[in-house]
């Protein structure tokens, strides 16, 4: 008796099913980090009626100046309010923010208080550590009016497309709103970051071994091949530009990856042609002595 063979699924199936299983591993880390990142954090929470409620948001890290731009609206409560859950003052209520340098604004009564922007420092971190970096940052407000000190809070949120900066500790409701945070790169600079110098390795790899291929058949110039090589060493100046982040030069990723791939490349490319020209002018000393 003949067992019945098996059907051999076929390979088209495979290959779509490992697509839908590594598209859908992307949409899962894609919503873990989008909802980590769009998570409120409120640092202060004040017992007293009349507070202001401090609305922060991390617009953008820049490693060049070391310094995050963060956004304040500041919104009133009790009798600082003109109704409930409205945004105008009824008093003038100075507020002070303190970050790389100390300034101050008024409220108006009557009107909605302005959007300020405050640059708070990066301490503790190394640009060149990219894509490792991570810095610590630290902000402070007061309010008072009319030389009383006015309770605050503070509501955090982080809009930065490259950095995650989020509160590393709470303070407790009372006359200052402190924000420590630690600011580090996105998971998904750190997977382009990866996949970048995986790549440089890659090319500059298969570049050294159609270099070996060449020599080891001694043939002579052979335009295609050397065109190809000239081409992926200035790819590779493209690539490690389009670096999420800007990196600066001189970075871990360049002295890991990008410098190796390029002097391996160029080595290759030189050793190549040198030794195409060797056999080109052999092959035609040859042909003339016949």
């Amino acid at each position: 008796m003949r067992l019945p063979r098996r059907r051999r699924i076929p390979r088209y199936v495979l290959v779509l099913a490992l697509v839908a299983v590594l598209c859908g591993t992307g949409i899962g880390l894609y919503l873990n980090e989008r909802n980590s990142r769009q998570q409120v954090s409120v640092v202060g929470n004040p017992t007293a009626e009349d507070w202001i409620e401090l609305d922060v948001t991390a617009q953008g890290v820049d490693t060049s100046a070391l310094e995050l731009s963060l956004s304040v609206v500041a919104i009133p409560h009790g009798s600082l309010a003109a109704e409930p859950d409205s945004l105008v003052f009824t008093r003038d209520v100075e507020i002070t923010s303190v970050g790389l340098t100390t300034s101050s604004f008024h409220t108006t009564p009557g009107d909605v208080a302005p959007l300020q922007v405050v640059t708070a420092g990066l301490n503790n971190g190394t640009p060149t550590d990219y894509p490792f970096d991570h810095y610590d940052v630290s902000a402070g407000w007061v309010a008072t009016d009319q030389g009383r000190p006015v309770p605050l809070s503070l509501t955090y949120t982080d809009s930065d497309p490259f950095f995650l900066v989020r509160p590393t500790k709470s303070a407790a409701g009372g006359t200052v709103a402190r924000l420590d945070a630690r600011a580090g790169r996105t998971r998904a600079t750190f997977i382009l970051a990866w996949f970048m110098m995986a790549a440089m390795w890659a090319l500059a790899l298969a570049v050294l071994g159609g270099a070996e291929v060449l020599a080891r058949k001694r043939q002579g110039v052979v335009w295609p091949a050397l065109g190809w090589m000239a081409a992926t060493l200035f790819a590779l100046v493209g690539l490690r530009n389009a670096a999420p982040g800007g990196p600066p030069i001189g970075s871990l990723m360049d002295y890991v990856a990008f410098f190796w791939a390029e002097g391996i490349i160029a080595a290759s490319l030189a050793v190549t042609v040198a030794l195409a020209v060797r056999n080109e002018r052999r092959d035609m000393a040859a042909d003339g002595s016949r």
